[in-house]
């Protein structure tokens, strides 16, 4: 009865063997690369695949873009400063055959040349163009990596750079400076301000000059505001120009001259009354 049932046993697994060294099943997103006797068939796929048992050999590809992260690297910039950096890269897999067959891992290769990128990259810019002009150092980034990984089979779609991270001592001047240029801006506000406030009370000055009655109601409006105020005692300059002003309206009745007075010794009341002696309190 055992002897009976090795044989179906052994006749499955060889199909289970059979099955799964032939038959491949490739996902949309993956190509199987071939290889026949060791030389390259190339790719195929997506779909059902089968191989000749004992004869050929796949490799499978992933096509999606893949995500990676740039370890920090700490490099000196153009103008002195050090600085330590990390970034994150973008890349996927245009040649199938070509990432297989032209480097070891892919992957790796692309990590390690993006981190001697960076440093490099980072060697050359100011740290100024890092912190402000962060999108042409990260199109140097992309086109230079891509230019290593292009032979592989590999395109770089996007590098960017995530952290700069600086000294403490540069962290400080970098806040004095923003402060310094805070306050530049607040003086050349105020300055403005106060030109064109000073503008307007010239015009204001020349409108009120040009009419004799401008300045008469200007200390008029002076009075009533100061009278809004409730003080007990107000001394106000009294201008001559303003006596001036009334006067020659009073005068205005008579064709612009003013009476004048009985002569001195004439139109007095008498007082024929004796003076009194002078007291003293």
């Amino acid at each position: 009865m055992l002897e009976g049932l090795v044989f179906p046993i052994v006749i499955a697994a060889l199909l289970f063997v059979f099955f799964s060294t032939t038959v491949k099943v490739v996902q949309e997103y993956e190509r199987g690369v071939i290889f026949r006797l060791g030389r390259l068939m190339g790719a195929r796929g997506p779909g059902l695949i089968i191989l000749l048992p004992g004869l050929e050999r796949m490799v499978k590809v992933d096509l999606r873009v893949i995500t990676m992260d740039v370890p920090s690297q700490e490099a000196i910039t153009r103008d002195n400063v050090t600085v330590k950096v990390n970034a994150v890269v973008y890349f996927m897999v245009v040649d199938p055959s070509a990432a297989v067959t032209k480097v070891l891992d892919f992957i790796r290769a692309t990590s390690l040349i993006a981190q001697t990128t960076l440093r490099s990259v980072l060697g050359q810019v100011e740290l100024d163009d890092l912190l402000t002009n962060r999108e042409r150092v990260n199109l140097e980034l992309q086109r230079i990596i891509d230019q290593h990984t292009d032979s592989w089979g590999v395109k770089v779609t996007s590098v960017e750079v995530r952290d700069a991270e600086l000294p403490e001592s540069m962290k400080r001047a970098m806040a004095r400076q923003a402060e310094a240029e805070r306050e530049k801006r607040a003086k050349i506000i105020h300055a403005s301000g106060e030109l064109a406030a000073a503008e307007q009370l010239a015009g204001a000055a020349r409108i009120i000059n040009s009419e004799e009655a401008g300045l008469q109601l200007r200390y008029l409006q002076t009075l009533t505001e100061i009278a809004t105020e409730r003080n007990s005692t107000v001394i106000f300059p009294l201008p001559l120009d303003l006596l001036r002003g009334f006067m020659n309206q009073v005068g205005g009745g008579t064709n612009g001259t003013v009476k004048e007075g009985p002569p001195a010794g004439q139109g007095l009341p008498r007082t024929d009354a004796p003076s009194l002696p002078p007291t003293i309190a």
